[in-house]
C-alpha cells in the first residue's frame, strides 16, 4: 500500500480542503432541510395529511376564494 504524502488524509484531502468541503456540504444540507420545510408546510396546507372527519370533500380550501383569504391571513 503506497504510503500518503505529509499533510493528506486518507481522502487525499488536505486540512483546509476538508475544512472547505465540510462547510460546503452543512451549508447545501442547511439549504435543502429548509426547501423540503417550506415544502412540506405548502403542502399541508394544500392537503393536510390527516382530514377531517367528513374527508377533503369540507375542507375549507375548496374553493379560490378560500385559498387566497387563508394564505394572505396566514402571511400577515
Amino acid at each position: 500500500m503506497a504510503v500518503s504524502p505529509t499533510g493528506t488524509s486518507v481522502s487525499g484531502l488536505t486540512e483546509a480542503e476538508a475544512k472547505e468541503f465540510h462547510g460546503i456540504f452543512i451549508t447545501s444540507f442547511i439549504v435543502f432541510t429548509v426547501v423540503a420545510i417550506i415544502a412540506h408546510f405548502l403542502a399541508w396546507q394544500w392537503r393536510p395529511w390527516l382530514p377531517g372527519p367528513h374527508g377533503y370533500a369540507t375542507s375549507w380550501l375548496t374553493d379560490h376564494g378560500s385559498l387566497i383569504t387563508h394564505t394572505i391571513s396566514q402571511l400577515v
